[in-house]
């Protein structure tokens, strides 16, 4: 016997039917206790594997969810992936997990590789060379395939489908409206990210809340983080700066190091406050004020949509679900 058992092998070693093998493995009541325990005692000694892909075809679903995320490194996405695995296990689910890399050509690829039935329905977070060229043609795929998609965080706004965002222009106004009740009025917004659409949302909400304060913005846009600590010292050394805004963890944590580079204590001269609420916040020195995205919580909520839509539990227009945040206060910034 080759070294993969078969169902139809196992019902050949105990004399029985294919289909009573197939119930016992599957817990059918049918089958009675002690003959289901002898057959799974029997499978799990030939080292048997079920055969999804036949499973499926009989089913008319793989119970596998397709995740392509743009980046496994940033703890943002990490943590969505945690909660997208819960879940997914949660409602009897198994995850593919593709990386984009920040790539359009990976993205489409990893569609491709989705579209041919190996899972129900796709789970993604739009590549950053996506958001720049704002080529969406291959989301389309999904649609065409009858297959369902959500998209988390970073959205395509002219694609027709479920979607878990997070209010950051929200965020940004109310972290800085937060840092003007600091008694701050020179307010900086450093955008390292500002070619993505949860960047552009977050210096708009800023920018906004500037205006409403009726004070001056003034924005860092940098397209990479090793320009900051050149930029920033610029302006800390020809302006007054009494907080800055970061869009995202990094950044800010770079932000702290820069202040205290030229001087200034943090938090007492400078306030500073970021988006992501990842370990690098909570371990900085001092550590970080952020604006907390529940990142799980978008995970486990993009898996109940794709699977209440791919249950028929959701009417026919797409849902557009927005998280809400809020800021967890640290020690980067002062004291209320």
């Amino acid at each position: 016997m080759g070294s993969k058992i078969t169902l139809k092998d196992l019902a050949r070693i105990l004399n029985v039917s294919i289909s009573t093998v197939s119930k016992a493995l599957n817990d059918n009541l049918e089958i009675s206790i002690e003959t289901r325990a002898k057959i799974k005692e029997l499978a799990e000694s030939y080292g048997y594997v079920p055969n999804n892909i036949a499973q499926s075809l009989k089913s008319k679903s793989t119970k596998t969810i397709g995740v392509i995320i743009p980046a496994i490194l940033l703890e943002f996405f990490s943590k969505v992936l945690y909660g997208i695995e819960i879940e997914a296990t949660k409602r009897g689910y198994k995850i593919i997990i593709c990386l984009s890399n920040e790539l359009q050509q990976k993205e489409s690829e990893s569609i491709d590789t989705f579209i041919n039935g190996s899972v129900d329905g796709i789970i993604l977070s739009v590549a950053e060379e996506t958001q720049k060229t704002k080529n969406h043609t291959h989301f389309l795929k999904s649609e065409k395939y009858n297959l369902p998609m959500v998209m988390f965080d970073r959205v395509a706004k002219d694609i027709s489908c479920d979607k878990v965002t997070v209010d950051d222009f929200e965020g940004a106004y109310e972290a800085t409206q937060f840092l003007h009740e600091l008694d701050s009025k020179n307010i900086i917004f450093i955008n390292p990210i500002s070619n993505i659409s949860v960047g552009e949302s977050r210096e708009e909400g800023y920018v906004k809340a500037i205006e409403d304060l009726s004070l001056e913005p003034l924005v860092l846009k940098v397209e990479h983080y090793n320009q900051i600590e050149k930029e920033l010292t610029k302006i800390l050394n020809n302006q007054k700066v009494d907080a800055i805004l970061a869009a995202d963890e990094y950044s800010a944590i770079l932000a702290i190091n820069v202040a205290r580079l030229n001087g200034y204590n943090v938090p007492n001269d400078i306030s500073v406050i970021g988006f992501t609420n990842g370990l690098m916040a909570e371990h900085s020195i001092p550590s970080l004020t952020v604006v907390s995205q529940h990142a799980e919580n978008i995970g486990r909520t993009s898996v109940e949509i794709l699977l209440d839509r791919i249950q028929g539990k959701l009417p026919e227009q797409p849902v557009h679900k927005v998280v809400k945040t809020n800021i967890i206060e640290r020690n980067s910034t002062k004291k209320r």
